[in-house]
């Protein structure tokens, strides 16, 4: 399968995979920082942004499968993966079956109850319902920037950063994600439990209200040889929120940056 991607940068190369309903641009924020010490490819997943769906889509397997093929396709050998929430889920199933040289995980998918997961799909189709309202509406909404602040207030704990072309952006990627309906469905009991054997990071938002901080501890004792990270004050795309404390998490997980005594 053909995957869109942007790539800039120079060094060991690096994945960028981004969460359901998103696309490559959610790691705009960090991309110069981390092609200053890699060779980033920042992808659209199967059936999101400008990647065409998969027409045999079964949940996870495939999409690791996938994303494998990708790798292949691009000569990367065993790159560095870092993703965020289905991504983040993502990062850890490659590494588990060891595609991949580390995974750093923000906020990944697989630490949920059922309940959970359930309250966690229904908010972001909520999101994606109110996407599809008319253009107009959406872009009047947007240009706001105390309306644009309650529009990204579930998935951002620092809305108010976020410009009015990268919300509009952000807001489309969701409403024409066309594998959206059926990641959601294949999530639907989905629960991580790979034991990777490479360098694995796995950071959470302490404000996320998608899949929330709890759920850090459930990630802790599924994968409890990994690095365990604090993200203060982020909440579901931290990316957005913080990109200096996330782009420097990614960079140790890699190697490219030493382990300061904070952990980070």
């Amino acid at each position: 399968m053909t995957l869109f991607y942007s790539r800039r940068g120079a060094g060991p190369p690096l994945v960028l995979l981004h969460g359901i309903g998103h696309h490559w641009r959610a790691w705009e924020p960090v991309l110069d920082r981390l092609a200053g010490h890699h060779d980033v490819i920042a992808v659209d997943l199967p059936g999101f942004g400008r990647s065409p769906v998969s027409g045999s889509f079964a949940g996870m397997p495939s999409l690791v499968e996938a994303l494998a093929s990708f790798f292949a396709s691009l000569g990367l050998g065993r790159p560095h993966v870092a993703g965020n929430s289905l991504g983040g889920a993502l990062a850890l199933e490659l590494a588990a079956a060891g595609h991949v040289a580390s995974a750093t995980a923000l906020s990944p998918a697989g630490f949920a109850t059922s309940g959970q997961l359930r309250y966690a799909v229904a908010v972001l189709t909520a999101h994606r319902l109110v996407a599809r309202l008319p253009g107009p509406v959406v872009r009047t909404v947007l240009r706001s920037s105390r309306l644009r602040s309650v529009a990204f207030g579930m998935l951002l704990s620092r809305p108010g950063r976020i410009s009015f072309e990268r919300s509009l952006a952000d807001t489309a990627a969701l409403r024409d994600g066309v594998a959206f309906r059926a990641v959601a469905r294949a999530s639907r009991g989905y629960a991580f439990s790979g034991a990777p054997t490479v360098p694995v990071t796995v950071a959470w938002g302490t404000r996320d209200l998608i899949l929330r901080y709890r759920q850090a501890a459930v990630a802790r004792r599924g994968l409890p040889l990994a690095r365990h990270v604090d993200l203060p004050g982020c909440g579901h795309v931290p990316m957005s929120d913080d990109p200096d404390l996330v782009a420097d998490l990614i960079l140790t997980t890699t190697g490219a940056l030493p382990v300061s005594r904070d952990g980070l």
